[in-house]
């Protein structure tokens, strides 16, 4: 498995792992597929690449892309300032539990240090067992609400 920089003619997998992010509590129904054409998710993605906080690290096993790590300054569900890039984690179901997660965040965190961002911030609901992970890489919990947790990492 290698982790790698995104390429321009992939952005559109971000689509897919964007649905994938969307936390689906034990025994709850998934949402249709096209929840992520809302204009509150499509944020995500849309013309991803355009912007000065627009990164991508994706792990790639066999060929096969498996799981995506990206920014950008949005005002999302996880914004505290303009200055700051939201991050979203996905894999597949299939890879997780086995410490990539954990290497796509710790890369995108020391790239957004590279690139010279002084912090990066998620939003993450409270039964998400993803809270853990991303306190073990340096996030901290700076506000929430009856659902979520918005965290922030200083680089």
């Amino acid at each position: 498995m290698i982790l790698r920089e995104i390429r321009e003619n992939e952005y559109d997998i971000l689509k897919n792992f964007l649905y994938e992010a969307i936390f689906i509590p034990e025994g709850a129904k998934p949402p249709a597929r096209d929840i992520i054409e809302r204009p509150e998710l499509k944020l995500y993605y849309e013309n991803f690449g355009k912007g000065e906080a627009d990164h991508c690290i994706v792990a790639e096993d066999d060929g096969r892309v498996i799981g995506a790590v990206w920014t950008r300054i949005m005002n999302d569900y996880g914004h505290v300032d303009d200055d700051t890039p939201s991050m979203v984690i996905s894999l597949y179901k299939e890879y997780r539990g086995k410490g990539i997660g954990t290497r796509l965040m710790e890369n995108m965190l020391n790239l957004l240090k590279e690139k010279g961002f002084k912090q990066a911030s998620l939003s993450v609901q409270k039964a998400n067992y993803a809270v853990r992970m991303y306190e073990k890489v340096g996030f901290k919990t700076v506000a929430e609400n009856s659902e979520e947790y918005i965290m922030v990492c200083i680089l």
